[in-house]
Formats: structure tokens, sequence, C-alpha cells
């Protein structure tokens, strides 16, 4: 066969490591040899002698989303071959956690995770019910984290001098040292009479940086998540 779908730009190469690589913009590809974890369903292709087993529906097996709470089920990849997982076309990301990292997620943005990360559900601080109830999950540990965004995510520096304000619903995640406060932008008689822009955002105090997509998640789309 011929012709540029053939071509080096959309041919997968044979692995040359274990682990975690972006294969390309909208895709991750894992060199699996022993196990790892992805979210559900976002498995597109493998190959080789792998199985797949959902992971148990509790707090402990689950990934908390913004402000519904809703559950983001994960599996378990055991076995070795390779396997490519996407999420409706959403652009893929890698980061590399290290010993005394603290990476705070969105549970939407997950994508798959390497198996020597731990992770736990933590309620942001200073985000109740007024703020949606946000819950996020916090990875610590060492070894390669596969995140999606709508579209080329910002990292934003924030230091004590500069805090950082994020829409609750464009929010990727931060990086460990941040405080988070909710911050009120509008008096309830603006809100009343119809004023624009953003009745609350979540505030980022500290030293870090913070990771937002370049869009709010509508109703609909927060429903698909």
């Amino acid at each position: 066969m011929k012709g540029s779908l053939f071509s080096s730009e959309h041919m997968v190469q044979p692995a040359t490591e274990a682990g975690m690589t972006v294969e390309n913009a909208k895709c991750i590809k894992y060199a699996v040899n022993g196990e790892m974890l992805a979210r559900q369903g976002a498995m597109i292709a493998y190959r080789g002698n792998l199985q797949f087993e959902r992971k148990g529906q509790g707090v402990g097996g689950m990934l908390k989303r913004a402000v519904t709470g809703e559950g983001l089920p994960l599996m378990a990849v055991r076995g070795q071959g390779e396997t490519w997982f996407a999420h409706e076309a959403q652009n893929c990301f890698i980061v590399d956690v290290e010993p005394g990292d603290e990476f705070t997620v969105n549970g939407r943005n997950v994508l798959c995770f390497d198996a020597s990360l731990s992770y736990r559900i933590a309620t942001v601080k200073g985000a109740g019910i007024a703020g949606g109830g946000l819950f996020n999950s916090v990875f610590t540990g060492q070894g390669r984290l596969g995140l999606v965004c709508e579209g080329n995510p910002l990292v934003i520096p924030v230091s004590p001098q500069f805090p950082v304000y994020v829409d609750t619903d464009a929010v990727v995640g931060w990086t460990a040292g941040l405080q988070t406060s909710l911050h009120r932008s509008q008096s309830i008689g603006s809100m009343l009479r119809g004023g624009s822009g953003e009745a609350v955002q979540l505030m980022l105090q500290g030293e870090g940086y913070v990771v937002v997509r370049p869009s709010e998640a509508t109703p609909q789309k927060a429903q698909q998540h």
C-alpha cells in the first residue's frame, strides 16, 4: 500500500523500552511489562499478551471528577505488550512525578499512569458546596502520568507576590506548595443584575504552577466525562 496514510508520520514503531511515550498529539503509547493503570474505555488498540481488568468502584478504585463528584473508573493492564490510549481526540501530555513531588489533577484529565504512582482523593480546600464540591486526585511517588486536555493547556507560574485565579471548570491541576481558596469577584447585587464575568474562582497562592485548559466545561460536556 502507498499514499500519505502509510508514511512514517502515521506509522507506529516498536517500543524501545517499557513505559509511557507520546505517540502523537492525540494518543499515548504504553509499552507494558508488568502492570499499569488507565481510565476505562481509553484503550484504542493493543498488541501482545495483555489482560485488562476493571478496578473496583469504591472510593479507593476511582478518581473523583470536579463539580459533580462522579467517579472516573479505572482499569488495570497487565502482561507484556503495547497499548494505545486516547480520549475524544483530546491533546495528550506526560508529567514526570519525582520523589517528593505532589501533583493535584482533575480526574477528567487523567488518561493513564504508572502503577508505581500512588494517588489519593482529596477535597480542594476552600472549595466546598459553594464551589461545587471539587474532588481532585493527588499523585505522589515516582513515575509517569498521562493527561488529556481540550486544546493546548496553559501552564501559569504562581508566586507569593502574584496569586492566580482560575475558573473551576477550566483548571486541570497544580503542583505542590500551592494553597487554594475561593475568591468571589462580584457582589451578590451585581450577579442579580446580570453582571458579566465569573462570580467565583479558585485562588492559588504560594510557589508553583497551575495548569489550565483553554475552555470551560459546558453542562453537556461535563456529563460526558
